[in-house]
């Protein structure tokens, strides 16, 4: 939240409003991304390694794929992800690159 001077003028105060718009839009997006990355690296790497040894992916376990190669392809996929989403809100916001 916000700390608006009672000096701010009603543009002033627009203004902070998209731009804490704005940055609460980035860290949800943010914080969303991180989730993923999270889940798939630590969760599916680590913690449900051995539940998913069970199945096999390319020939290799699961659990190990993911450790291996599937944390390291969600990484590369969320990174696109998040450029192309920040793209559509700079746009949203009217910040965008020309």
């Amino acid at each position: 939240m916000s700390q608006h001077s009672s000096q701010q003028s009603p543009q002033q105060s627009e203004h902070q409003d998209r731009r804490d718009a704005y940055w609460n839009a980035n860290k949800r997006i943010m914080f969303g991304c991180l989730i993923v990355w999270f889940v798939v690296s630590f969760g599916f790497g680590i913690v449900l390694a051995e539940p998913l040894d069970n199945f096999h992916l390319f020939g290799y376990p699961l659990g190990f794929w993911f450790a291996q190669q599937g944390s390291i392809y969600t990484f590369l996929i969320l990174i696109f992800f998040y450029a192309w989403r920040m793209n559509k809100l700079d746009r949203e916001h009217d910040v965008h690159e020309e």
